[in-house]
């Protein structure tokens, strides 16, 4: 093959993402509280962004008014001395400041509460016991080697070879934690957990403790019929002695804080029903954003091309960040209507009544992409009547119905858990069954899509739901 080296001139079609379009995308996918936080930064970095703050009384904005031409409403304003007074109000605020901070020391009140880890709860109990330094030091390395459910990592002897102590001194110092609240801390496994638990309580039947001890794999899976035939019980029995052990907690530690941050959900879309019509308000609580007028009349001024270029710069990125933050809020609007005009009957009558929807769907009807409502939908949860839901909630696949309508799948699985709930626990449905009383609700449902969805929903199967 032939090699040479030739200019040539191409005219080609191809999408640049802008830092802009980026900036954009990104803000579309924050929630409200990533975009809060956003917008702070943008604010730090950028001197001409600042947040417009209303006058009390008569509504106005406190900060300087502008005409549709962007000039300033008062010759006054220009000819202000914004050099001068920062300095005199530099020079003040900043004596103020230094003899405040000698005389005035923090209250309790500039101080947040955080929950207790599980830990800190073990170590203040440590700190109360009377155990001697050798076990005190080996009970503290134990609870600092639990995880958050409260179960000990690592075996005795391992732990008494990096301790330089004996197995036996390590076993008493476990022994001790142990016998800390909650109950069931500090053991090595589930059977031990539950048998701590066990001899915290009083009157425990014994058949409870025989269970626990030795056949807690059967019950695990399921077989009451072989347990009741190796105890010599009735199946009914084995059954009772099943209800006492789920009031036991397999994660003793997980009802302590991790002490992780506690991050609340807060809605981006509330959906409110006002008079029998639905309204939609975008919760994001943005801050009204406006450009500095010192440094746009410091533009319009004319100065130094250095400083003129910075401005330049950075009003070009401030005004970008506020048409893109009215455009997020836009977008977030038509896809909430869509959603709350195609899934009104859920709005109505519940999540029996939810209806199949895709992304397509709703990008068809307001003139987008499928990627742009689906960037918009991500991470972000919408207050209705019914509840506090995800977006992605509302979008879920279809099942022909028998009488030509579509379910969707979360319409069925709630009919589904329905069945399940209302059943005869003495002789509970089959998947078959369960499939024979959807067709009669005119939901054309395989067992196998049956057995599917129970899976999914944590449903054990007939068998191991029917009671003696």
């Amino acid at each position: 093959m032939e090699m040479n080296f030739e200019l040539r001139i191409e005219q080609t079609q191809k999408l640049i993402m802008t830092p802009e379009l980026q900036q954009a995308i990104t803000l579309l996918q924050f929630s409200s509280l990533e975009l809060m936080d956003y917008i702070q930064e943008e604010i730090n970095n950028n001197p001409l962004l600042e947040v417009e703050k209303e006058e009390e009384g008569d509504g106005e904005t406190g900060s300087m008014e502008t005409r549709d031409n962007g000039e300033s409403s008062s010759e006054e304003d220009r000819s202000f001395e914004w050099e001068e007074y920062f300095s005199d109000y530099e020079s003040e605020y900043y004596s103020y400041q230094v003899s405040r901070n000698r005389d005035e020391q923090p209250t309790f009140e500039h101080f947040t509460s955080r929950e207790h880890t599980l830990q800190e709860h073990l170590a203040f109990q440590l700190q109360l016991s009377s155990a001697d330094q050798a076990t005190f030091q080996a009970a503290e390395y134990l609870i600092g080697n639990l995880d958050s459910c409260g179960y000990l990592q690592g075996t005795a002897a391992e732990h008494a070879r990096f301790l330089g102590m004996k197995v036996e001194e390590v076993e008493e110092a476990l022994r001790l934690v142990q016998s800390f609240e909650p109950a069931g801390v500090g053991a090595r496994g589930l059977r031990e957990c539950l048998l701590l638990q066990l001899r915290e309580r009083e009157n425990v039947p014994p058949l409870v403790e025989r269970i626990v001890d030795r056949h807690l794999e059967d019950m695990a899976s399921g077989s009451c019929r072989e347990a009741a035939h190796k105890l010599g019980v009735t199946q009914k029995e084995i059954q009772g002695a099943m209800d006492y052990i789920r009031t036991l907690n397999p994660k003793p530690g997980a009802n302590l804080s991790s002490g992780e941050e506690i991050r609340y959900v807060v809605p981006d879309v509330i959906v409110e029903n006002v008079e029998g019509s639905y309204v939609i308000l975008v919760n994001d609580n943005v801050p009204h954003l406006m450009i500095n007028p010192y440094y746009r009349n410091l533009l319009q001024r004319g100065g130094e091309e250095g400083v003129n270029s910075y401005i330049k710069k950075r009003l070009e990125s401030a005004l970008w960040l506020i048409k893109s933050i009215e455009q997020r809020r836009m977008t977030l609007y038509r896809v909430a209507e869509q959603i709350v005009f195609i899934q009104e009957p859920f709005m109505e009558k519940g999540i029996q009544h939810l209806r199949p929807l895709t992304l397509k769907d709703v990008a068809e009807r307001i003139g987008m992409h499928e990627s742009t409502v689906s960037r918009a939908t991500a991470n972000k949860y919408v207050q209705t009547p019914r509840g506090l839901f995800p977006f992605k909630f509302f979008f879920s696949g279809g099942i022909p119905g028998g009488r030509g309508e579509v379910h969707s799948v979360a319409s069925i699985k709630a009919c589904l858990k329905e069945l399940v709930e209302g059943e005869d626990t003495s002789s509970p449905y089959s998947d078959k069954r369960l499939a024979e009383r959807l067709a009669e609700k005119g939901m054309e449902v395989s067992r196998r899509t049956i057995t599917k969805y129970r899976e999914e929903m944590g449903i054990p199967a007939s068998f191991k739901r029917r009671r003696f």
